[in-house]
């Protein structure tokens, strides 16, 4: 075992500086993730018992990333990525502080804390996606989502538990709500860490100043339509656990220990795949994971109980990390090729990929919404995520159909390859 370990770490050193650095990043900020995707959800539902104020809390997050890419475009003209990195990260802490200093749960200070939030994840992940684009290559990005996606479910594993069984340790409404004060505390300082690692990295800005364009190659908008259908699922997925938990389970500490099922199996599964796969098995994790997200949206619409919520969370445990493994290389191929097609910075289809984004969130969010105000609360939380899973599945065809065109390709040279043309056109056939 231990030699094991050894080689695996061997294998990690053999990275590039900048590589193992925006790892370590992530790693340390990846503590906050589960704060920020769960807890402040729960913080909502406790104090307002209102699961529409959480989406609209999601959909003000929403708004603000889209904002922040076209605005880091800007920015990146005059100030290191770094700064900006950290920036970001930085911001998530302020938004969490805005949002316990709230006297009252209204929507006005739930949008601003919203969409402060939304600036945070802009800067990061706007900047984040650059940095992994430029440090990485069609070979070792299975190996780079994988090792990341490890680490993120392992910190999945025991922060919720651990904040869960934290807030539940205090007594009455004074004591939690500064359980939620200590916490946010310790957000901050964690992403000052974060901050602190990032700037040991040589990260350098995008070299092309001019980001914004309309019209793009066909390649592009099937990408484009990819990222419409992942966007369905984030529109509330990421507050949908706490919603379904505080609704069937009941407290925080409940929260915790659902999130940590089966997070060890999965992540063990992400870093062997992320380790040993190759760019042709992408879409083989792809559809796993859609299958899988599907099979748990169902069976908790059909159940709608505890057991149903527990194997919804266990199986998204599993589907997420599958879906984000493939998808991110599969991008970020799609990026190296149309840029050397088109002539033009990576940073460009970075922030055009979050329009794609950005409508499926809407489209999503609005699922439930709708259901929601049409109907009840426990119809849009019992059927919505099924509807958007099902949804989903049409992301295997469109995958398939980018792969086998970008395979047309050569790696180097942005021009047709006759030497696969046959064979990828059967597959599209």
């Amino acid at each position: 075992m231990l030699k094991k370990i050894r080689t695996e770490m061997g294998h990690f050193k053999s990275q590039t500086h900048n590589f193992q650095i925006l790892i370590l990043t992530n790693m340390v900020y990846a503590l906050v993730l589960p704060v920020i995707d769960i807890f402040v959800a729960a913080y909502i539902m406790r104090n307002s018992s209102d699961t529409s104020k959480v989406v609209i809390y999601q959909l003000a997050i929403y708004t603000g990333i889209p904002l922040t890419f076209l605005l880091n475009g800007f920015l990146l003209k005059h100030f290191n990525i770094r700064k900006l990195y950290s920036a970001g990260m930085m911001l998530s802490g302020v938004s969490m502080i805005i949002m316990m200093s709230l006297k009252t749960l209204d929507l006005t200070g739930i949008g601003i804390a919203g969409i402060t939030m939304g600036l945070s994840f802009g800067l990061y992940w706007s900047n984040r996606d650059y940095l992994a684009l430029a440090i990485t290559n069609d070979e070792n990005r299975n190996y780079y989502y994988g090792l990341e996606t490890f680490m993120y479910t392992i910190i999945a594993i025991a922060i919720p538990a651990t904040i869960g069984w934290f807030i539940q340790s205090k007594t009455g409404e004074a004591e939690k709500h500064t359980a939620y004060l200590i916490i946010t505390g310790i957000v901050f300082l964690i992403t000052i860490t974060a901050s602190i690692v990032c700037f040991r990295g040589s990260f350098e800005n995008p070299t092309q100043k001019k980001y914004i364009f309309f019209k793009f190659h066909s390649l592009w908008y099937k990408l484009l339509s990819l990222a419409t259908f992942k966007g369905l699922a984030q529109g509330f997925l990421v507050t949908a656990p706490a919603m379904l938990i505080f609704k069937l389970l009941g407290e925080e500490g409940a929260l915790g220990k659902a999130q940590s099922i089966g997070a060890v199996l999965a992540a063990i599964i992400i870093y062997l795949l992320g380790r040993f796969s190759k760019p042709s098995d992408r879409i083989k994790i792809f559809s796993a994971g859609l299958v899988l997200f599907a099979l748990g949206a169902c069976l908790n619409g059909l159940l709608y109980n505890k057991t149903g919520v527990i194997v919804f969370l266990l199986l998204l445990l599993i589907a997420k990390p599958l879906m984000d493994l493939a998808y991110f290389p599969i991008q970020l191929k799609v990026i190296d090729i149309v840029s050397r097609i088109e002539k033009r910075g990576e940073f460009t289809y970075i922030l055009n990929h979050e329009a794609g984004l950005y409508l499926g969130r809407l489209l999503g969010a609005g699922t439930f919404l709708v259901l929601y105000y049409s109907i009840s609360e426990d119809f849009a939380l019992r059927y919505a995520i099924g509807i958007i899973a099902l949804l989903q599945l049409c992301s295997v065809y469109i995958s398939k159909n980018i792969i086998a065109e970008g395979n047309l390709f050569s790696p180097d040279e942005p021009v047709i390859n006759p030497k696969v043309m046959s064979e990828v056109t059967e597959k599209l056939v």
